[in-house]
């Protein structure tokens, strides 16, 4: 097995990722997108979480009219931050991009958030549809250079730590954020995730204090990590962790599945969420997974599709291991090789 180019969602074809935040000023929160290009994608989700924040997941029910969606947003702020996928609809109707109905088109863009309310000071310092369109934006143009990481602004559609809807995201006492990962099968399809970890859980091997999601690894990416120092890990004392929690993300491939099949795909995502954080899906947490196919390739064969299951559950713990170990440390949120400097090979 291998990794696509960049080890990120976007090695799957046909699907673009776009990264806006705002830090300061009491804000410490932002929004990703995923824009699927073309006719949209065939989607489906599964929520694990008891206290989902979301949008347009009905329509994602294989029973239910809708085949495809046209992007799915990820979004700090609560149930507050669902209006950013506003921007976001907006941006598409403007370009002709929806479901065809009499007079126009309306687009289709399930959504879900995270809690972290407050983070930045101030409560409701929310995302809104202008940071959605901003999102939106950035993954409208991710081909040119213009992208930056900053404290406030956007990322590059590869980038994984505390950018987009990860700003304000924290993961077991550790700095939480956006982590992103990709395989390669041996027969040429790819499956890829996208996370945003805001996890109560722990990130953590109870073991040796290792990063959990980065025991699936594929050869050489976590390969400049070790255990770290046994006095390190004894003396990591996360300090309570926030009440309200959520962990969400999209995994996809470029092959055609139906909307049942994408439904599975998200629902062994879940497993890989499950490995990588502990406890999850617990009563306060909102864990929500998008799975997305591109229909770019044929449908796969029935054991095919068993191979990409696995994989499913494997990008997604590796992205979750991405997204804290890429993360940003803050006050009360430190980052992972802060706190484990004995972590990265190289180091005393």
């Amino acid at each position: 097995m291998t990794t696509g180019p960049t080890n990120s969602l976007v090695d799957v074809a046909g699907l673009r990722v776009g990264h806006a935040h705002r830090v300061g000023g009491g804000f410490r929160t932002g929004t990703t997108v995923v824009l699927a290009q073309g006719e949209g994608a065939v989607a489906g989700v599964d929520v694990r979480g008891a206290a989902p924040g979301t949008r347009e997941t009905e329509l994602l029910d294989p029973r239910n009219l809708v085949e495809r969606v046209h992007a799915v947003v990820l979004t700090g702020g609560s149930a507050f931050g669902l209006g950013a996928a506003c921007g976001v609809m907006d941006r598409l109707a403007d370009a002709g991009v929806g479901y065809p109905v009499a007079g126009g088109v309306v687009p289709i863009v399930p959504a879900a958030v995270i809690f972290d309310l407050g983070r930045g000071g101030t409560f409701r310092a929310v995302p809104d549809a202008a940071l959605g369109a901003a999102a939106y934006d950035a993954a409208s143009f991710a081909a040119t250079p213009f992208a930056f990481a900053g404290p406030s602004g956007t990322a590059h559609p590869a980038a994984s730590g505390s950018v987009g809807a990860g700003a304000g995201a924290v993961a077991g006492g550790l700095a939480g954020g956006v982590g992103t990962a990709s395989e390669v099968l041996p027969d040429g399809a790819t499956v890829a995730a996208l996370a945003v970890v805001n996890a109560a859980g722990s990130v953590l091997d109870p073991r040796d204090a290792t990063l959990a999601g980065a025991r699936y690894g594929l050869p050489c990416e976590f390969d400049h990590l070790r255990p770290p120092a046994p006095e390190e890990a004894e003396a990591w004392k996360p300090a309570d962790a926030p009440s309200f929690n959520t962990t969400i993300g999209v995994v996809a491939t470029g092959l055609t599945l139906t909307k049942a099949q994408c439904g599975k795909l998200a629902a062994v995502a879940h497993d890989g969420l499950a490995r990588a954080i502990r406890p999850a899906h617990t009563m306060t947490d909102g864990d929500t997974v998008f799975g997305l196919a591109t229909c770019a390739a044929p449908a796969p064969t029935h054991d095919a599709f068993q191979d990409v299951l696995a994989a499913a559950a494997d990008v997604f713990s590796r992205a979750v291991a991405h997204a804290v170990l890429a993360a940003t440390g803050r006050e009360g949120a430190p980052a992972y090789l802060d706190v484990f400097p004995s972590a990265r090979r190289g180091q005393p």
